[in-house]
């Protein structure tokens, strides 16, 4: 391995650098006609008292990317993008070279490009090629005066990683925020990650820490790196905040980190983790604020854990331990800033006045105890919307409602009135619905999604689809919330010999749980088709050697 490269970083150490690179608005250079597209010429004015004077002329956008396109500083940016998506460090290097030597002024977007390349090392036949070059790159960025962004800094972080050196990934990410460039979770992966690669796990506590003091969410990656240097480190107590991030962020866990948790409850030094006396009204309060299925009191129990992969029944129980899984309560207040959110994002997808309608219905015919995504239901078996068959699952929805009231159906206005609606049968079913105030149709050109998914977020009911709401509309949500709210409210259908019938939500929640008693229970991801098992973790401790169990006494508060 390469000696460690301090001297290109030492610039950051000297706080006269940034001064005038970054905090004074004018250090800003213009280095390419890139970044200046106004072009400058001498035109002669006959007849004119100014014949002879310099006239500033303005060129059109496409003009200015014309004229960047031909430009050295363009032909340069196109041969890095296309070094880029082939991942030659060895010829973008070449370029580079080239372009100094011609004299072409960089600009942030190249060496970005450059630094990028670097990092990721992928010069084959060329080891640590760019590892060595990217940190000569990133100091002639540097002597040219060129003001980072946040992609430059990551890329230098994850050079510095890439030299073993987290220490210096870590000081880059500090400086970042020193000249107020607002980090990303990218930017703390390298040091992160070096950290627990290198079995530090103080350090990575502190990487972790500052993470979260600047509002960034780890996801499963870095949670699952934590995780596993917590428990090479034996730190019970990381471990079990970290099982409990997992539960809140992820709710289900890959292969991987299933496996670390494997190794932990498997451990020596887990056995000789946890309670043997706890706090029964404690663990009660717990459970009842975190709206079930968690307590947050620490590790429960004594002795060797016993840990295997099931597969629960229907009802949540696990055959392992008889521990029975609970569904566990969605804050009420959550779901109205949800409905809240959605109803601003559809406003501003849909024609506003069709949704603000739309709205104005729901409010005087609702609430439901159920809404159906009609299209979705409709042609469930092929390319023909079929209403007898929409109609099957609807009646069954109303024979479960507690109102024994219609579920609102969902359609757009074409499906309403044209095609199989013409048959007198179906118009009869139609108009049957509308006259009990149960079907709404969606306007031309609405997206239905934004409807039915409003309408059973805001009626708290259950939603008859089998659409798996995984494509862009649903990802602009952006919350951990949809998930819970969708494992609990989604109904889907499924077709047989004998017709129709519909899947109702788990009787329990698919997430980490830690029940009263100590065990706990890890599920792993898998498909949304509910006909494969899903692979749960069972850990848990024998009750007979245990010295306490939550429920032996409900009269009983204090510790027994």
């Amino acid at each position: 391995m390469m000696a460690r490269l301090a001297p290109p970083f030492s610039i950051f150490r000297q706080s006269h650098y940034w001064r005038p690179l970054l905090s004074s608005h004018n250090a800003k250079r213009t280095l390419t006609a890139a970044t200046n597209f106004s072009i400058t010429s001498l035109a002669r004015t006959p007849k004119s008292r100014d014949e002879g004077t310099t006239t500033i002329v303005k060129l059109s956008s496409k003009a200015r990317r014309k004229a960047f396109y031909e430009s050295p500083e363009g032909v340069l940016l196109r041969k890095l993008n296309e070094c880029s998506k082939d991942g030659n460090v060895a010829q973008a290097l070449c370029h580079y070279d080239e372009a100094r030597k011609l004299g072409v002024l960089l600009n942030l977007d190249h060496y970005n490009k450059l630094l990028y390349l670097c990092s990721i090392e992928s010069a084959a036949g060329f080891p640590n090629l760019g590892l060595k070059r990217g940190f000569e790159v990133f100091q002639q960025m540097l002597n040219d005066r060129v003001q980072p962004n946040e992609a430059t800094f990551t890329n230098a972080a994850r050079l510095a990683a890439a030299n073993e050196d987290p220490d210096m990934a870590f000081e880059l990410l500090k400086q970042m925020k020193n000249v107020a460039i607002a980090p990303k979770l990218r930017s703390y992966e390298p040091a992160l990650f070096g950290f627990c690669k290198r079995g530090d796990a103080e350090k990575a506590y502190l990487v972790d820490a500052d993470m979260v003091e600047s509002g960034i969410v780890a996801e499963e990656p870095e949670l699952s790196a934590l995780l596993e240097v917590s428990v090479n480190a034996k730190k019970e107590d990381k471990v079990y905040d970290i099982l409990h991030r997992l539960r809140s962020t992820l709710r289900q866990v890959s292969e991987s980190t299933l496996g670390i948790v494997e190794d932990w409850f498997n451990s020596e030094y887990a056995a000789k983790i946890g309670k043997e006396k706890w706090d029964v009204k404690k663990v009660r309060e717990g459970i009842a604020q975190g709206g079930g299925g968690w307590h947050g009191q620490g590790w429960l129990g004594s002795g060797r854990w016993k840990v295997a992969n099931t597969q629960v029944n229907e009802d949540g129980v696990c055959p392992l331990c008889g521990e029975k899984l609970v569904s566990i309560d969605i804050d009420p207040k959550e779901t109205e800033n949800f409905a809240a959110s959605l109803s601003k994002l559809a406003c501003q997808k849909e024609a506003k006045a069709n949704f603000v309608h739309f709205q104005t219905w729901l409010e005087q015919h609702g609430p439901f105890d159920a809404v159906v995504d009609g299209a979705n239901v409709g042609l469930a078996n092929g390319h023909n919307f079929s209403f007898s068959q929409l109609n099957t699952v609807v009646e069954q929805l109303r024979q479960i409602s507690p109102s024994k009231r219609l579920p609102l159906i969902i359609l757009h206005i074409s499906r309403v009135r044209g095609g199989p609606a013409q048959n007198p049968k179906n118009m009869r079913l139609i108009e049957n619905w509308k006259k009990n105030g149960a079907l709404y149709a969606t306007p031309q050109g609405s997206n239905d999604d934004w409807y039915w998914l409003y309408a059973a977020v805001s009626c708290k009911c259950l939603l008859l689809t089998n659409d798996e709401m995984r494509d862009h509309l649903f990802q602009l949500l952006g919350s951990n919330f949809f998930p819970r709210w969708k494992e609990k409210h989604q109904v889907r259908t499924s077709a047989s010999t004998c017709g129709h019938s519909i899947i109702m939500p788990p009787r329990y929640s698919i997430v980490i749980q830690e029940s009263a008693n100590g065990s706990w229970h890890v599920p792993t991801v898998t498909t949304d088709d509910h006909e494969i098992p899903r692979k749960w973790l069972c850990a848990t401790r024998s009750r007979k050697d245990s010295l306490h169990n939550l429920w032996t006494s409900s009269s009983k508060s204090d510790c027994t």
